[in-house]
Order: structure tokens, then sequence, then C-alpha cells
């Protein structure tokens, strides 16, 4: 094993979310996925219509979170899903995952998240929103919430570049995303973000470039996505007739990206996760065989013990 040099007593050569819940937690949490049929201003009207070019939820959604039935019952199916497929965890965080989680009236959402915070093991929320769809009303009552529970509220960021922003029909500006990220932080309430890779008209340079715009962020954590054509999206129709206009990395190219884009990240930033995953039957001809994301994440490991390197080696701010 090569000689630690990275300035932290983590195992690993980055700031782990696995670690992280340890941390936080003092044991395994398991986070429930849970669809409850919102939408997104970019869909309804409000913002714009037909939504990110790239969305397909179906694709990432698993087989129990249907919006039809109630959030308590998701949450159950969920948690005998996991115990199931994986490891038994005593304490789960419920996950409002499926669109954008913060838009509708505050007591609608009263009702959604104080149904998730009733039900037996559940010690938190995790709410995947736009940077829209957020407002000082709101985040007073996640902060009242962060008092007693695991609040973190995950802003899809997508890119650092309203160009970009614009092309996926995102309906929001990059400034949107650093003024909700500043004010969620502003109410002492945990912040994520969401990056993708690999957006149409993006250079290599520039997408490493996010990672020092990021690092100025009061983000806890972040989650690293290499873009995945959707069957069944506008971004299919436009990868089929221009597709040297998109950066699709192949799993070497992207390992050694990811590589140099998180010695480049701030180490206190928590990475979640370093690329995605669907099943094979969504996607448009991007996949990367049959690898899962713990095997990605292997071979990232891997590389960066062989360069020894760590998360923040060249970071510059």
């Amino acid at each position: 094993m090569a000689e630690n040099h990275y300035p932290w007593h983590h195992a690993k050569r980055y700031n782990s979310y696995s670690e992280y819940f340890r941390r936080t937690f003092g044991q395994r949490v398991q986070k429930v996925a849970i669809d409850a049929g919102f939408t997104c201003p970019n869909r309804d009207g409000s913002r714009g219509t037909g939504g990110c070019t790239y969305c397909n939820n179906d694709a990432f959604n698993p087989s129990y979170c249907q919006p039809q039935k109630s959030v308590s019952q998701q949450i159950a199916e969920g948690i005998e899903f996991h115990r199931v497929r994986y490891r038994r965890a005593s304490s789960y965080l419920a996950y409002f995952q499926a669109y954008s989680n913060t838009y509708a009236p505050l007591p609608d959402l009263k009702k959604l998240y104080d149904e998730a915070l009733a039900c037996p093991g559940v010690i938190g929320l995790v709410i995947g929103t736009r940077p829209d769809c957020i407002d000082d009303e709101k985040l007073e009552y996640f902060s009242s919430l962060s008092e007693n529970y695991y609040v973190i509220i995950e802003y899809g960021i997508e890119s650092c570049y309203d160009k970009t922003l614009i092309k996926i029909n995102r309906g929001h500006t990059f400034r949107d995303s650093v003024h909700a990220i500043q004010r969620t932080a502003d109410y002492g309430i945990h912040t994520g973000g969401h990056l993708i890779f690999g957006l149409p008209g993006e250079t290599v340079e520039e997408m490493l470039a996010e990672a020092k715009i990021i690092s100025q962020l009061p983000l806890n954590n972040l989650k690293l996505h290499q873009l995945q054509i959707f069957n069944h999206t506008q971004l299919a129709l436009e990868y089929k007739s221009h597709p040297e206009t998109f950066k699709l990395f192949s799993l070497n190219d992207y390992i050694d990206f990811i590589i140099r884009f998180i010695e480049r990240l701030n180490p206190s930033i928590v990475i979640e996760r370093f690329s995605g995953e669907a099943p094979p039957r969504f996607q448009s001809g991007t996949t990367w065989g049959k690898l899962r994301t713990d095997q990605v994440l292997k071979h990232i490991e891997n590389e960066m013990e062989i360069r020894n390197t760590w998360q923040g080696k060249y970071l510059q701010i």
C-alpha cells in the first residue's frame, strides 16, 4: 500500500459517504426512497414544459416507489425491500427523491414530511429539489425540523454554466443554485448538490473547472454522475441526431477525469456518489457493460491508490 499523505484521518482517500454516516449516526443508516407525486416548474408551465431533457425518473425509482401509495406505505415497503436485498439497518432516512420535493405549498409539504417522520425507525429526511423551489418560509420549517431530526436538502445543480442549463431546459440559473445553497446553510440545514458530467457542449476543461466553483459553496454533500442517456427523453433524440456534441465518457476516461476532479475538490465536502447507474433497458447505448456503481467505485479507489492522490490535493480557492 502506498504511503498516505492525505491530510485527514479517514480510511479512504476521499471524504466518503459511508464514513460520514458512521461519524454522524454511529451506526448503519439506510435511505428509503419515496415518490410523493411531485412535479417540476419546468414541466407544468411555470418555468417551462417538457422537463429536463435528460430526465426519466423511472430509470432510478425503486419498484416500490409509486405515488398512488401513501408515504408511510412506501416507507414500510422500502424498509422490507432493503431487509431482503441488503444488510439490515435499524434506522432510516426518508428520501423524497422523484422530481422537485419542495414544489408545493408549505401546508401540503408538512403533511408529507410529518407522515414520514412518524414512521418507526425514521430519524430524518433527505429532500431532493430544485434551487428555484425553496423560500424562507420553507427553510424556517426545515430548520425547526432539524432541531430534532437529521435534515438535508439536495439541490440539482447539474452544471455551473448557464449556457448548459439553458440547453438542458433546467429553467433556472447557476446563480439560483448558489443563492439556494447559501440560504439553506444560513438556516443551519445540511446541504447537498448534484452535478452531471458530459452534458452537451461542455469541454473536459470546463467540467474540471467546476471543482473550484463548487468548492467555494457551503455544501456538505455532493453527488457526481456521468451523463446517461435514457430512452424516451429529448436528450436521446438529440444524441441520435448530433452525437458529436456529447462527451460520453468511456469507463477509463471517466476514472481519470473524476480523480482529477476530486483532486481539485474541497476535502470538507462529503462525496455521496462518483457515478450513476440505471437498468440497461432504460439506456440508449451509454452503459459500461454490467458494472454497478460499487464496482466503478472500486476502480476509482484502486487508481487513487496507484497515483497516491486524494481529495483536495490540488485544491485552489
